[in-house]
């Protein structure tokens, strides 16, 4: 489709045209990273300055001070933490300077006091960045040069103490990068804004089903002493509730699988299990009983788990009762032998169960690769006068997340980080998200204390199955961006992946495996507890993550887990009807060839089809060789014209840029809707004459089905006597001709001479028209 932008839409400035469908092009490899260190071997190099501040002595100033350390190299300026009271500070941070960025040959380092005047400190040192050595090429570094004193002055050219300071040269390989507080992504806002700028690894937590049976109640009594009544038993764990059915006889041993929650590990939390009663439409709690989950009783396979009985405590406010001895029987297990799906399956970055022992039968069958380079963007905000935004990337693979610094007042912002991933099962998704950091300036969250949320600027997916093994693939990807005001291209992300095989052997046994583990197809799961289940984990991840310092926000962890993937699109309901239509098309266009042959549109090929038809039916030994035998010809054809280019966001697939307006906002309105009544009752009408449709088609689809299962029922006793007349005397033709004779009449009669059909229906088409069905029965 040459390029996936709409006409409205212009591309960004340095961005070039796409080479391929998919609208990614490749990029120069550009392994200039790459040495025996081998760490950084897919990104770029890139050289920083670092300046490491430890420590100050005998810092002279008139009274007590809370002395900082603060940097100056052109139009930067870096602070240390401040330490209370003291002539002798202790800080040890490391500060980075993008080397392409520095335009000043001098470094000044000034020893000030919180609560100082803008110009007054304690002393200064000026270095010259002219004498330091280069950064080493190709090799990383041992170590960072061992600081050294320098002595400070103040304005008067007086002797005020020495600071001990390391400055060298150095590029992202340097074991000091990870630590260090970086120069173009910092806001001298407050101490905080620093811990969000470093690139950090996410763990998400192991989650597990928890499942919870509830199989009877006794002794209970209500609050009027009666023993009798309609009671139910609520479950809760953190924010999910469950609810049996209402029972009189207090069992429910119709509930064969109980009801299941998520829970993350330590399992440090409790289930609260509630028993309330129903009388003349009230409700009260008759007892309760909290469990912690990590002693319930843990299950990897399918095997019975034996009822537990709990005491029952009064609730608060009660009256007292006394010899209050109410019980619960209940079925309690941390189920481990499932994956806790917290993204769709077709999305999966993991397919090991919440076992420790499971996870470890799926051995490590290769590593995947990941260099984030650089990226291209549009403007997000404006900031003195200039577009301009702040991005930083996430990936995700398995339960390690990856997010880069952020790289703040740029629209071409420079990554060049790696990263890696052990391989359990090729068939999954690596993906990465661009997102612009909404937390940073005069009006961002962290500032304000506005809930401002992150805006995601496009997603890249790169399914490992598609890799080939040992293959660096370059690319750039474009971000597209969709919305309630349609599809935008946000600009491209230049990534470098390769997947690199451990074990051969076991790479091809995954293809034999199921794709889940065994639990799943022991004890299935519902669709609509399977999607029920992982929002709970998407809300459990993001509420962990959320904790972590710096905190990946909620929406972050949505857009990565595509927590809305299950909301009604009428833009996805078309793309998914295409793309049946497209699978099947090799189907139409046999039926097409075969319909041509049938009609001799070429005399040559039907004779052809004929001759080779004769020879299958003669030999029938032949059919399964041929066929298999052109599977494997038409697939070394394909191999010749096979995929060069990694699979992206297509919009043409995505029917994205053909969307209809009112569809968009339909798509991303929020549940229960927000809009009008009449937007409400015009989509309403829509949609009604939509299900009118299918109604139709489906309803032509029941009937074709009752007609070939009424033949035999003696609906039309005339119709069943002929089509049982017709069974008898092809049993009798069947066996006294031979097959072959028999399957050759039948072929040639489908393939006749044009001169020898008619246009009206064969005897069959009519036959089966006639035949009743049970629309008759509808209203």
């Amino acid at each position: 489709m040459g390029d996936v932008l709409p006409r409205s839409y212009a591309r960004p400035a340095g961005m070039l045209p796409p080479n391929n469908e998919f609208g990614i092009r490749e990029i120069t490899p550009g392994l200039a990273c790459s040495g025996p260190g081998g760490a950084y071997e897919l990104v770029e190099r890139m050289e920083y300055l670092y300046v490491r501040v430890v420590k100050a002595r005998g810092l002279k100033w008139s009274g007590e001070f809370d002395p900082f350390a603060e940097l100056r190299l052109g139009g930067y300026s870096c602070i240390t933490r401040h330490v209370e009271k003291t002539a002798s500070p202790e800080w040890d941070d490391v500060f980075a300077f993008s080397r392409e960025r520095i335009h000043a040959p001098f470094l000044d380092v000034l020893v000030r006091g919180r609560g100082f005047a803008k110009d007054d400190y304690v002393g200064s040192t000026r270095l010259d960045l002219g004498i330091l050595p280069e950064a080493p090429a190709s090799v990383q570094p041992d170590s960072s040069p061992a600081p050294q004193w320098y002595p400070v002055f103040d304005k008067k050219g007086e002797f005020r103490g020495e600071v001990m300071m390391a400055v060298w040269f150095g590029t992202q390989k340097d074991s000091y990068f990870d630590s260090a507080v970086h120069a173009d992504a910092a806001f001298p806002v407050d101490d905080k804004l620093a811990a969000h700028i470093k690139h950090i690894r996410y763990d998400v937590p192991r989650l597990c089903y928890v499942r919870v049976k509830v199989t009877e109640v006794r002794d209970i009594v209500f609050a009027d002493k009666a023993r009798v009544g309609e009671v139910f038993v609520r479950s809760r764990i953190l924010g999910q509730v469950h609810r049996t059915r209402t029972s009189m006889d207090h069992r429910w041993k119709d509930e064969e699988n109980g009801h299941l929650f998520v829970a993350a590990a330590p399992f440090k939390d409790y289930l609260n299990m509630s028993v309330v009663g129903v009388k003349n439409g009230k409700e009260e709690v008759i007892g309760h009983v909290n469990v912690l989950l990590d002693s319930f009783e843990r299950r990897c396979d399918a095997r019975p788990i034996s009822p537990r009985w709990f005491s029952l405590m009064q609730p608060e406010g009660a009256a007292k009762i006394d010899k209050y001895s109410a019980k619960i029987s209940v079925v309690l297990c941390l189920e481990c032998g499932y994956k806790v799906l917290s993204e769709p399956v077709h999305y999966l970055s993991d397919v090991r169960p919440a076992a420790r022992e499971q996870e470890r039968e799926r051995k490590c069958i290769g590593l995947v690769e990941l260099g984030i380079r650089e990226a291209i963007l549009t403007a997000t905000r404006t900031r003195d006068g200039r577009g301009s935004c702040d991005a930083y990337c996430v990936a995700k693979y398995g339960v390690k997340w990856y997010r880069t610094r952020t790289v703040t007042d740029s629209i071409s912002p420079r990554f060049h980080q790696q990263y890696h991933w052990e391989v359990h099962d090729h068939c999954t998704v690596l993906t990465v998200a661009v997102f612009h950091n909404s937390q940073i300036g005069d009006k961002g969250g962290l500032v304000a204390g506005d809930p401002v949320k992150d805006v995601l600027l496009g997603k890249v997916r790169i399914r490992l199955s598609t890799l080939e093994t040992g293959r660096t693939y370059a690319y750039a990807y474009p971000l597209m961006s969709l919305h309630g005001g349609g599809v935008k291209k946000m600009g491209e992300l230049r990534l470098a992946v390769r997947f690199s095989s451990t074990s051969t052997l076991g790479l091809f046994q995954t293809y034999a495996q199921p794709h889940l583990p065994p639990m799943h197809y022991h004890r299935p799961l519902t669709v609509v507890q399977q999607e029920m289940l992982r929002r709970e984990a998407v809300t459990i991840i993001a509420h962990r993550l959320g904790r972590m310092d710096p905190p990946l926000r909620r929406e972050c962890v949505e857009h990565l887990c595509e927590s809305h993937a299950l909301r009604w699109s009428m833009r996805r309901s078309k793309a998914h009807f295409f793309r049946l239509a497209e699978a099947l098309e090799p189907l139409s266009a046999a039926s097409a060839w075969f319909y041509h042959v049938c009609r001799w549109t070429n005399p040559v090929t039907t004779v052809a089809v004929h001759v080779i038809f004769t020879m299958l039916v003669c030999y029938p030994s032949l059919v399964l060789p041929t066929f298999f035998l052109y599977k494997f010809m038409l697939g070394m054809r394909n191999y010749l014209r096979r995929p060069k280019h990694p699979w992206h966001v297509d919009m043409r697939v995505s029917h994205a840029d053909t969307a209809h307006p009112d569809e968009l906002d339909e798509e991303f309105d929020e549940f229960p809707t927000a809009r009008p009544p009449e937007v409400v009752r015009m989509r309403y009408d829509k949609l009604r004459s939509l299900n009118a449709r299918i109604q139709e088609i489906v309803g032509d689809i029941a009937t074709h089905a009752e007609r070939a299962r009424c033949v035999m029922t003696w609906r039309d006793p005339r119709a069943t006597g002929l089509y049982l007349l017709g069974c008898l005397c092809l049993a009798v033709i069947t066996f006294s001709v031979p097959f072959q004779a028999v399957a050759l009449l039948t072929g040639f009669y489908l393939m006749r001479h044009p001169i020898l059909r008619q246009r009206l229906p064969d005897v069959v088409a009519n036959f089966f028209r006639r035949l009743p069905c049970k629309v008759d029965c509808l209203l």
